[in-house]
């Protein structure tokens, strides 16, 4: 007898399959053409046209183009997130602060080995406007890496609890300086698409800021 219930999952499955192919078609079309000519010069028909696909076929996935750059965000920078932050576990390390030296690398190493990554956050950085249906992005971007000033905050308290960390300095100030510190690091990091600057420079750069929060050693 014919499994029709088997068949049936089949389908469903190749269904699935299919749309989640052509969302990321959409996606990868959508970071080419926003990194070629900035996001709010591009159009969904330029889109569209880039993935070989028609229009519809992306308002079938995706509301407007807002919703198209979340979804192109989201699918790289909430894993890479994840990743990164395994670099903060303070059980490899002896010293908490080169755990927070091991994690701001880490970025950069992602950076130079990731086309995806690096295009998406060239994008996000220096490709789109926050105004206008942009604007609250920026807000609810800033809401979702408060987790990182807390990650950031404990190792740089256990630092201290250590003995590793300068007595003048505040875990929360030095937690907030590091991270702008890193926003802005690789913000040029990518600006310096000659490679002349920062990114023959960014691990030594990285090392100078850590130096400057460490304890110096007893004479």
């Amino acid at each position: 007898m014919y499994d029709y219930k088997q068949e049936d999952l089949r389908v469903v499955r190749k269904t699935k399959a299919e749309t989640e192919a052509t969302r990321k078609l959409i996606i990868d079309a959508a970071r080419r053409e926003f990194a070629a000519r900035g996001v709010s010069r591009t159009s969904l028909e330029q889109i569209a046209a880039s993935a070989g696909l028609t229009r519809g076929a992306i308002y079938w996935h995706f509301q407007n183009k807002v919703d198209l750059f979340i979804a192109l965000r989201d699918d790289v920078v909430l894993p890479l997130v994840g990743r990164l932050e395994s670099a903060l576990d303070l059980s490899q390390f002896a010293d908490p602060l080169d755990a927070i030296e091991d994690y701001l690398l880490a970025h950069f190493q992602r950076l130079e080995s990731d086309l995806v990554v690096r295009e998406t956050f060239e994008v996000m950085m220096l490709k789109c406007e926050y105004t206008s249906e942009f604007g609250e992005l920026l807000r609810c971007a800033m809401d979702r890496t408060q987790h990182i000033f807390v990650k950031l905050e404990g190792a740089y308290r256990a630092a201290a609890g250590a003995g590793a960390l300068r007595e003048d300095l505040d875990p929360v100030a030095t937690a907030s300086d590091t991270y702008v510190f890193l926003i802005g690091a690789i913000r040029l990091w990518i600006a310096d698409v000659e490679e002349t600057g920062l990114r023959r420079t960014v691990a030594a750069m990285v090392h100078a800021h850590m130096l400057m929060r460490r304890r110096p050693a007893a004479a």
